[in-house]
């Protein structure tokens, strides 16, 4: 992992490595918890603004807004997913002292309290983003403690940590590195990629031996009949694209309005706040959370959803987003993604229903990311659904050349414009002084 001509009892190189191993084993462990937490929190709100339906228009807003200033006055950097942050850390010089504004220590502290307090106020809340934004903040935090060498320091640790946060928030350590290739490093050295695989590995360990399948989905044997059943790749492939498509162009397109229109942030998350009690009020509290159970039901249980819930959920989790509160897309995306593959089995019963939703999960959020391998591995390991991996790849796919007719840039490149500042290859930090 930690090449160097030194000899292999070299007291620095296993200072190296014990911290190493140590931070990817407490990142896994930090996300298992906040994992556990999550699911407590959006209960506990969901269960109270059913039996209470005033609390849901008095505590949305005002929680929302309280967040949200939290967040800016204390822990400005940990708005967000914190994807955006992390892409955009690894390509400017780690000499910048602006660095530190994207991933620090103080950013993982709030960034692992602040996504609880947006679901304690009825927020759409998902912490995949949150889990990669803390892993990279924390192994950042480390190698400087340590004082790595600076190979580490500018690209590695980063990419490892964020890496480690993602697989130990989903038990799934293919889709780690699927996630670091294709969305985080898009090409990994050599030295990097012996880094990035030991942090998932310690991590990913970590989360599975507490959560095993407590959170995530169990194992379920899926069979796909073949003949016209193949149709519905290309059906969940299309429209999942397109809409997991549309949800990036309201990201985006919202989030440069915004911006121009620099209103008050405490103001657009009170308001924000009032759009999610209402989607909540007409959903009967199905858009509330991460939606990680109502999936779960969805796939395993066939249960009969309201066909407006992925509406309804796919609002909420922009309306979350906007609010500028921590909080991540990708669990709220299997919600939504599951309630539509539901009215697509509802609508044309082609193939299997568990099939077609987990055809249009995959395609959703290949839609929404444009990245269809993390997509596929994801969905994959979440539900051990190998039996139709190459259904599954197939829709990854399609769905990801469809989103690009309607938002032509991934999500995550479009969301770093607002934090890059500096050249991404060809000036090092000395000539960017000097320029």
């Amino acid at each position: 992992m930690f090449k160097s001509s030194r000899p292999f009892l070299s007291a620095n190189i296993w200072k190296y490595r014990l911290v190493f191993w140590l931070g990817a084993i407490f990142i896994g462990l930090l996300i298992a918890t906040m994992t556990l937490l999550s699911e407590q929190a959006a209960e506990l709100y969901r269960t109270t603004s059913l039996t209470y339906p005033w609390f849901n228009f008095v505590v949305a807003p005002f929680g929302l807004a309280f967040t949200a200033w939290l967040t800016f006055r204390f822990f400005p950097g940990s708005q967000g997913s914190g994807i955006p942050q992390v892409k955009t850390a690894i390509e400017i010089p780690y000499t910048l002292d602006e660095r530190s504004k994207l991933v620090s220590l103080r950013i993982a502290i709030g960034k692992t309290f602040l996504p609880i307090l947006g679901l304690l106020s009825g927020a759409s809340v998902g912490f995949g983003g949150p889990a990669t934004h803390v892993g990279a903040s924390l192994m950042s935090s480390l190698g400087k403690a340590a004082n790595f060498p600076p190979h580490y320091m500018h690209k590695g640790l980063l990419l490892a940590g964020s890496a480690a946060g993602f697989a130990a928030m989903f038990s799934a350590p293919l889709a780690g590195i699927m996630f670091a290739i294709e969305e985080m490093g898009r090409t990994l050295e050599e030295r990097v990629s012996s880094l990035v695989l030991t942090a998932i590995i310690f991590s990913g360990v970590t989360a599975y031996s507490i959560l095993h399948h407590n959170v995530f989905f169990a194992d379920n044997s899926l069979v796909f009949p073949g003949g016209e059943s193949w149709l519905a790749v290309p059906l969940c492939g299309i429209v999942g694209g397109l809409l997991g498509g549309v949800f990036s162009r309201i990201i985006v397109s919202g989030n440069h309005l915004l911006k121009k229109l620099k209103l008050p942030f405490v103001l657009v998350a009170f308001v924000c706040g009032l759009i999610i009690a209402l989607l909540g009020f007409l959903s009967h509290g199905d858009s509330f959370g991460t939606g990680y159970q109502l999936a779960k039901n969805i796939i395993y249980d066939n249960i009969p959803i309201d066909p407006l819930f992925p509406v309804y959920k796919m609002l909420a989790t922009c309306a979350t987003f906007f609010s500028g509160i921590p909080s991540g897309i990708f669990v709220p995306a299997i919600a939504t993604g599951a309630g539509f593959g539901a009215n697509l089995a509802h609508w044309f019963p082609i193939a299997p229903t568990s099939v077609m939703i987990l055809l249009t999960i995959t395609a959703y959020f290949s839609g929404m990311l444009q990245s269809p391998l993390t997509s596929f591995a994801i969905v994959l390991e979440i539900t051990h659904s190998h039996e139709i991996s190459i259904p599954i790849v197939a829709a990854a796919f399609i769905a990801s050349g469809v989103s690009k007719l309607i938002n032509p840039q991934p999500l995550y490149r479009a969301l770093c414009d607002a934090y890059q500042q500096y050249p991404t290859q060809p000036l090092d930090y000395d000539q960017q002084q000097n320029k």
